[in-house]
C-alpha cells in the first residue's frame, strides 16, 4: 500500500492538534460531525457552559480551521470543515505507520 503523507507541514497540523487537545472543544467538533451545522444556543443547549464559553470554544476551532460559522439572519450557523479533519487523520495515519515500523524493526531485532 503506498504511503499517503500529509500534505500540510507540522507546524500547519499542530494547531488542529492542539484545539482537540481540549475535552470541551472536541465534544464540540463531536456534536458538530453527530448532528450536522449548529447555532450557538443549539450548541449550548444540554451543557453547563455559558453561550460565551461556547462562543470562545467555537472561536479556537474556527482559527484552527476546524469549523466556520456562517450568517443566518441574527445567528451564526457553525459547521464543520471535514478537509481539516482528514488532515488530521493523515497525520495520525502517517505517525501509526512510523510506530508499526519501528515495532517491526525491534521484533525483528529480538528474535533469536
Amino acid at each position: 500500500m503506498p504511503r499517503r503523507r500529509p500534505r500540510a507541514r507540522p507546524e500547519q497540523a499542530a494547531p488542529v492538534f492542539a484545539a482537540l487537545g481540549d475535552a470541551t472543544r472536541l465534544a464540540l467538533v463531536a456534536r458538530l460531525c453527530d448532528d450536522g451545522p449548529a447555532s450557538l444556543s443549539r450548541l449550548t443547549d444540554g451543557t453547563r457552559l455559558t453561550r460565551q464559553a461556547v462562543s470562545k470554544h467555537l472561536k479556537s476551532l474556527e482559527a484552527a480551521g476546524l469549523v466556520a460559522g456562517t450568517r443566518r439572519g441574527r445567528e451564526r450557523i457553525w459547521s464543520i470543515r471535514p478537509q481539516r479533519l482528514d488532515e488530521a487523520q493523515r497525520w495520525l495515519d502517517a505517525i501509526a505507520r512510523q510506530w508499526d515500523g519501528a515495532l517491526q524493526r525491534l521484533a525483528t531485532h529480538l528474535e533469536p
